[in-house]
């Protein structure tokens, strides 16, 4: 009787262990892994009564809080019932008015960042490309769900059933400085989304406002002092632009110190390429509030002037000729000496390209009048530079467009453009006097240095 007595206790015993064996193992808290739990099966939500629904999208969303590693091909079945949910969430919003209930608020933005936040992969900078011919973009492999979790914080984001000051307690600075950091994700799908949403976030937050451009502000101090590249800056400077936009005017001194110290030493940066365009739409939008901060941004231009990369020349003369169209003559005439002096230097460029855009400037009407009403100060460089590009200059379409611009010169000024001609001919032929000279004399070096090695042999 003893020994059947220990025997049903021994069998006990392992029954217990193996239950115990059994539970599954409790998971850190946010982002559930799906090694150690499997996509739980939840009934359709159009199926359940309406009063049963809230719990039940409850649910849903603490299920797509489960994460699969897709660079594995594990877990298919899980990762597409995943899928499927996120996209009846994404339908039931489209089609339910009060899906958004604030009481789920909470759970739909832990939702969220447990899908999107994460740690992006390294990649090698080593090289950056300085032009257009960028290596192609590295993809999201979680992206058939990361789509979908976009699309669906998006929805809520734009939705009018959020009332800002309530959603503010989970959508708080913690949330939007993480996103912040998914504008250095390879995928441009994804920096398209960050860009929409985190837009609309600070269209609707108020309260967020000065805080994500301040954290726009980190950003590109960051991207200009600490990194060699950044893949978001364009993304970043497209918000910049809408937000610039909407500046309230007279400006404000915060805003005048972000073009100072964060818009306008991007201009610095071996990539400019890859984001020049919304860039040089942020300085246009400034000097369209202010007209006045045309003389703060073209002269830190040309400060930070290229000289070695003539495809980053060509990037800021386009600029350079937007931002004139839009200069007053005041202004103007307080930078016009280095401007024309650096327009002269670009015109007797060697590089075809550059000294093509140069002289292009000759095709808009309003820098010819800018240039034309200080001619007595501007036409000397000009003309000098344009007289020695017709001689020196390998480029024939260079000299064409040279003898044009030579002809509007001396249509807007026949006297001046005598005077000028007269002053650059002197000026040459005491050059070449000077140069003659100075060959004579190292000849006549040579020559001794020839005979006294004779003499010496």
């Amino acid at each position: 009787a003893m020994k059947l007595i220990q025997s049903i206790k021994q069998k006990i015993g392992e029954d217990e262990d193996a239950a115990e064996k059994e539970k599954p193992r409790p998971t850190a808290p946010g982002r559930a892994k799906a090694a150690e739990t499997g996509f739980p099966t939840l009934p359709k939500l159009r199926d359940e009564p309406a009063s049963e629904r809230p719990e039940l999208f409850r649910q849903k969303l603490q299920a797509c809080c489960i994460i699969y590693d897709f660079s594995s091909e594990t877990n298919l079945k899980s990762k597409e019932s995943k899928r499927q949910t996120l996209l009846e969430m994404v339908e039931f919003v489209n089609s339910s008015r009060a899906a958004f209930q604030e009481s789920l608020i909470p759970e739909i933005v832990k939702m969220v960042g447990c899908n999107i936040f994460r740690a992006l992969p390294s990649k090698d900078r080593s090289f950056v490309c300085l032009g257009d011919d960028e290596e192609e973009p590295t993809l999201e492999k979680a992206w058939p769900h990361l789509q979908i979790v976009y699309e669906f914080f998006l929805r809520f984001v734009v939705s009018n059933e959020i009332d800002p000051k309530v959603a503010k307690a989970s959508l708080n600075a913690d949330f939007v400085a993480q996103m912040m950091e998914l504008f250095d994700s390879d995928d441009p799908r994804e920096r398209d989304y960050v860009k929409t949403i985190l837009h609309r976030i600070y269209g609707k937050f108020m309260t967020l406002r000065s805080f994500i451009r301040r954290a726009i502000q980190q950003t590109f101090y960051k991207v200009m002092y600490e990194s060699d590249a950044y893949n978001g800056v364009g993304e970043l400077l497209e918000i910049m632009g809408s937000i610039i936009n909407g500046f309230a005017l007279p400006l404000k001194e915060e805003h005048k110190d972000f073009l100072v110290r964060a818009l306008i030493p991007l201009h610095k940066l071996k990539f400019l390429a890859g984001f020049h365009q919304q860039l040089s739409y942020c300085m246009s939008q400034y000097v369209t509030k202010d007209p006045r901060l045309a003389l703060v941004i073209i002269s830190a231009m040309l400060r930070y002037w290229p000289t070695t990369i003539t495809s980053k020349q060509v990037l800021f003369l386009n600029e350079l000729e937007e931002l004139l169209e839009l200069t007053k003559p005041p202004e103007f005439v307080q930078m016009q000496e280095p401007l024309i002096q650096r327009i002269a230097q670009c015109i007797m460029c060697p590089h075809f390209q550059v000294a093509e855009r140069t002289l292009f400037l000759w095709n808009n009407d309003y820098i010819v009048r800018l240039i034309t009403s200080s001619r007595k100060v501007l036409f000397p460089a000009i003309i000098g530079a344009l007289y020695t590009n017709s001689k020196l200059h390998w480029s024939s379409a260079v000299h064409g467009l040279t003898f044009n611009v030579l002809k509007l010169l001396m249509e807007a000024d026949p006297q001046l453009f005598d005077e000028c001609s007269a002053n650059h001919k002197e000026m040459y032929d005491e050059l070449e006097e000077r140069t003659a000279l100075r060959e004579h004399r190292w000849a006549t070096l040579q020559d001794l240095h020839d005979r006294k090695a004779i003499k010496t042999a």
